[in-house]
């Protein structure tokens, strides 16, 4: 029998329809409840990419969580079941055209639902097989995680995303900026359209015109034909300014024409091209800051900081450090040469202060992966402190252990109230004499000096 594809539900905790039990026919599902606040961390199964969400019939403040819950789940396709039409501008309506793909009224044809639902699963294994992480590198693992931070960050790109607007990414080194511009033009209308990327820092000052607006054969020696420019390639798409804090001021102003109209002239020709596509900037340094400094042209910030997202630096992001770690070694080696990471080398990467970000984790593991010879890496192989043992965690766990100590405890406590009587010792921990000699045998305790062990009469006349 084939295995059931699993399938994520989330509705309010008092909706009660038939549409579950139909679609456990067909589907594994796992249930969450949208009118409770949303933990750090879903339990949501490795293969899941497709839920179904369930408007309950009257639409009031328990649904305050449910975008916090689409944004945690992060499925790639959502279906939605409401008991009727959504009213044009309502809440229920925003959410289903935001975020998903089909919407039901109920009562629900079953048959369609299930043919909808497996084909958005096959096209999320399609998409999956596409975009395996496994042909590239840290850069297309960074915006993965279930941190508070990087659903923050998830979330205001996938708005960003809906609009046409330039985006400002802002981010320490190696916080995956060209990925999260990546992510903005694949979830926007352009995303058939080209994806251009410009290196900032190796645009030389003399070929910046050129390069953005492209020429025309014959407009220097080398001219031999027309060539079109990173800007006018990008027509119909995004063009991303990877490091526009590397620009100088003057290869600014001969961006600010065409931020201002959306045209350009190819060096050596006199007609003007129109350019319909999106400007994506990335930066290491704020714009404000550098504009403050006189090192960036203010006028040229406001046109590319309409919207503008900050990437976390991997030290925000601890609970995510372990998901990271483990993708990465996964697609980093082959099966033949993968290893596994001990509890200890987990810890001291989540303790780690990662000045180096996602770059330098990828760059540790594969040292460990190197240095290891056994098929488990240590702290030690990645270079890192091994954690401190836990002082306040019992070296001996076992339940021998307790009973012993609770043996021994109760001995001595007896012999104090008795006053070191053998027999009313006996009597107040309800054993036998016998068993008493045994506990003094196993545990040997001394009374205190000058004192002796006392043996009180037994009226039943045994001697002990």
């Amino acid at each position: 029998m084939m295995e059931k594809r699993p399938l994520v539900w989330l509705s309010a905790a008092n909706t009660n329809t038939g549409v579950q039990k139909e679609l456990e026919k067909n589907w594994s599902l796992t249930s969450f409840s949208f009118d409770q606040s949303v933990p750090l961390l879903t339990a949501v199964p490795d293969r899941a990419r497709v839920g179904v969400l369930e408007f309950p019939e009257q639409a009031g403040a328990n649904m305050h969580w449910l975008e916090g819950w689409l944004e945690a789940l992060g499925l790639t396709y959502w279906v939605a079941i409401s008991p009727r039409r959504p009213a044009s501008g309502a809440h229920p309506a925003n959410l289903i055209a935001r975020y998903c793909s089909d919407f039901h009224t109920q009562p629900v044809d079953y048959t369609r639902l299930n043919t909808v639902l497996g084909h958005l699963w096959g096209m999320a294994s399609i998409l999956d097989t596409t975009n395996s992480p496994a042909q590239h590198d840290y850069g297309d693992l960074a915006l993965q995680g279930r941190s508070q931070a990087i659903r923050h960050t998830l979330s205001l790109l996938r708005r960003f995303s809906a609009t046409l607007e330039p985006v400002l990414i802002n981010g320490e080194s190696s916080t995956g900026k060209d990925a999260a511009a990546r992510f903005v033009h694949a979830n926007s209308i352009r995303a058939t359209g080209p994806l251009i990327f410009i290196n900032c820092a190796a645009l030389p000052a003399t070929l910046t015109q050129s390069e953005l607006f492209g020429y025309e054969k014959g407009a220097f020696t080398s001219a031999l034909c027309s060539h079109q420019g990173r800007l006018e390639q990008a027509n119909g798409g995004s063009l991303v300014f990877s490091g526009i804090n590397e620009l100088h001021l003057e290869q600014q102003s001969a961006l600010l024409r065409f931020l201002q109209e959306g045209e350009i002239e190819r060096v050596g020709g006199n007609t003007r091209i129109r350019v319909d596509g999106r400007i994506i900037t990335t930066t290491t340094q704020p714009l404000p800051e550098l504009v403050s400094l006189g090192l960036f042209r203010r006028d040229v910030y406001f046109r590319l900081g309409s919207l503008e997202v900050t990437l976390p630096p991997l030290k925000n992001r601890r609970e995510d450090i372990a998901q990271l770690a483990h993708s990465l070694l996964e697609t980093t080696f082959p099966d033949a040469e993968r290893k596994r990471l001990s509890k200890g080398a987990v810890q001291s990467l989540v303790n780690h202060s990662w000045p180096g970000n996602l770059q330098e984790l990828q760059n540790r593991l594969r040292r460990g992966a190197l240095l290891s010879d056994r098929s488990v890496i240590e702290a030690s192989d990645l270079g890192l402190r091994p954690p401190a043992p836990d002082t306040d965690q019992p070296s001996n766990l076992s339940l021998k252990a307790f009973r012993d100590e609770a043996d021994q405890q109760a001995l001595m406590c007896s012999l104090r109230l008795a006053n070191n009587n053998l027999s009313e010792a006996a009597r107040l921990l309800k054993i036998s004499r016998a068993s008493l000699y045994r506990l003094l045998d196993k545990y040997n305790p001394h009374p205190p000096t000058g004192h002796s062990f006392k043996q009180k009469p037994d009226p039943t006349g045994d001697s002990i």
